[in-house]
């Protein structure tokens, strides 16, 4: 199934300066409910075009000081959220989004994770352009009609599925 990703530069807001972190938001039709946002690292799901550079600070991703090309950081979050959050507060619990009340083109996230949280601040213009592409390959609220769940529950009931290890 077809994909699409964005290249973003996202700064980490800390107590006393903010530091620029390179990321990489990559959306799959084969998962139309997901987006993933890699920190410090390569996009992991096969078939995501990684082509597209909305912003133009976001020229050569990093690939991070964990080890190997495809280390970093990655968070699932839902697309619908993301959608929501480009004009208001969205998310409960570990992911939230919201719109900056002074600026326009200003988003913050904010992600929470038992060993701590963190808060970023992006570009709406590039959030909304990405929501924007993956809106092309699965409008919002047709995402069932991309799923093939009698494959899904074929390979799950053949032991298959991505979770079968020991459960």
């Amino acid at each position: 199934m077809p994909g699409c990703s964005t290249r973003a530069v996202l700064q980490l807001v800390g107590p006393t300066s903010w530091t620029e972190v390179r990321a990489v938001l990559a959306y799959d039709a084969a998962d139309p409910y997901a987006v993933r946002i890699r920190f410090g690292g390569r996009a992991s799901r096969p078939g995501v075009d990684e082509r597209r550079t909305r912003h133009p600070a976001a020229a050569g991703l990093g690939s991070g000081d964990t080890g190997g090309e495809d280390d970093g950081v990655e968070w699932m979050v839902a697309r619908d959220l993301l959608h929501a959050g480009l004009s208001h507060p969205a998310g409960d619990g570990d992911v939230r989004l919201w719109p900056a009340r002074t600026a326009g083109d200003v988003l913050f996230l904010e992600l929470r994770a038992p060993s701590g949280h963190a808060l970023f601040e992006l570009s709406r213009a590039v959030l909304a352009g990405f929501v924007a592409d993956s809106e092309r390959l699965v409008p919002i609220g047709r995402e069932a009609d991309a799923l093939d769940v009698d494959h899904e529950l074929q390979a799950l009931l053949q032991g298959e599925g991505p979770e079968t290890g020991g459960r």
